[in-house]
């Protein structure tokens, strides 16, 4: 399941887990589990020795793994979780008050034949809240709407319910019984819902309330949402925001979807695109047939001209103030100007549109990073140019206006190759 903002809810989570619970269990060997007993601020041990476990199996085909679609591994998401930990002690409390009650019920069970297992559980449940809670953080910080890590964890179920009512419809012969009871009307041929549910974004919310309810029947157990639990209360009898959070989830899948997709080996093409532009058109105004009318003549010899004098573009005076208060150098604009080439085909092409316009134009046709990008033209914080919205604070203009300046200056350069 993919959420903005989210990191850790996508299938990869099961091998984070097992990570984590296994790289938990060698600290443990090393911090004594009865130290949680009289002495709970042992957090800061317990990370520095799960760290060096996790860094000792870092080679691992596990560690190794794809966690999410956003390309990140299972050992760096087990590492980032684990010092979310350290910001979090009440979750460390909590873990500690769990070791400390079975104590009293049944003694040092981490001694016991099996009791690796039952602290490896206390800690799998304690690094589960850890993610509901990260990745709700995240997702109020990504959408600004607010998200419960219960909330988080109704996503995940609905999601979950999506691939089993998916998986039912799929063999719709073998479970024709159940699929009646889900669609709630008799089934005696192919249903068309079984070929129109293509994603969660076409599931729809009285599936779902039909599918928990059948799984008492056809499942031997209750469904979750009918459960004795109040975790889905406030869902049990809201079927309008089951269809909605059922439809957030599958815009944004299909929004993301292109990470799935074998598309990086075109990263390059559109910077190879534009170099062949630039060849093109500074080979035609070599031969005289540009159509472009440069802001910037050369001087009559056909040299560049002198930067000091009057005709050479002159930098634009901006308010370092803005640079810094989108955590850029105060000196940002300023740098960035003077590391253009002004006497290339491209910066006369654009000598009448303003420097964030410029950078919003290779942000748009090159992307965000590239190798021929000036290092003063880059965010030091994310090692690329500005995103559009610090352009459009930098030019002091809107977004939208930003928007339709840079595709006016594209144009612009398209029209001016022959």
């Amino acid at each position: 399941m993919r959420l903005p903002g989210t990191r850790y809810q996508e299938q990869g989570w099961e091998q984070v887990r097992k990570l984590l619970g296994h790289c938990s269990l060698e600290a443990f060997a090393v911090l004594a589990p009865a130290r949680l007993l009289d002495a709970p601020d042992t957090l800061a041990e317990y990370v520095d020795l799960t760290a060096e476990a996790l860094h000792a199996c870092a080679r691992s085909a596990r560690a190794a793994a794809s966690a999410n679609s956003y390309g990140e591994s299972v050992l760096e998401l087990a590492l980032s979780l684990l010092y979310e930990l350290r910001a979090r002690p009440a979750d460390w409390a909590a873990l500690s008050a769990a070791v400390v009650n079975e104590h009293r019920k049944i003694g040092p069970f981490w001694a016991a034949p099996g009791g690796d297992a039952m602290l490896r559980k206390k800690v799998n449940d304690m690094y589960a809240g850890v993610r509901d809670k990260v990745d709700s953080d995240n997702y109020q910080a990504a959408c600004g709407r607010a998200c419960s890590p219960n909330k988080m964890y109704a996503y995940r179920m609905l999601d979950t319910a999506y691939s089993d009512i998916a998986r039912i419809f799929g063999g719709w012969r073998e479970h024709a019984a159940q699929v009646a009871a889900i669609l709630g009307r008799e089934v005696t041929a192919m249903p068309i819902e079984v070929r129109q549910m293509r994603s969660i974004g076409a599931c729809k919310a009285e599936w779902v309330l039909r599918w928990s309810e059948s799984l008492e029947r056809f499942g031997g157990g209750a469904g979750p949402l009918h459960t004795k639990s109040k975790r889905f209360a406030n869902l049990k009898t809201s079927p309008e925001k089951i269809g909605a959070m059922l439809l957030e989830i599958g815009d944004y899948e299909e929004l993301s979807s292109n990470r799935d997709s074998d598309w990086l080996h075109d990263a390059g093409e559109a910077a190879n695109w534009l170099e062949d532009l630039w060849r093109v058109a500074d080979a035609a105004v070599e031969e005289g047939e540009s159509r472009i009318l440069p802001e910037v003549a050369p001087d009559s010899d056909g040299a560049d001209p002198d930067p000091a004098s009057p005709e050479a573009p002159q930098p634009v005076l901006y308010d370092s103030a803005i640079a810094a208060s989108l955590s850029l150098p105060p000196r940002f604009m300023e740098l960035a100007w003077a590391a253009q080439e002004h006497g290339s085909w491209s910066a006369r092409a654009l000598a009448a549109t303003s420097l964030p316009v410029r950078l919003a134009v290779y942000l748009k046709m090159i992307g965000g990073q590239d190798d021929s990008y000036p290092g003063e033209w880059l965010d030091p914080a994310t090692g690329e140019l500005p995103t559009m919205q610090q352009l459009a604070l930098l030019d002091q203009v809107s977004l939208p206006t930003l928007r339709k300046r840079r595709d006016a200056a594209i144009a612009s350069l398209l029209d001016a190759v022959p």
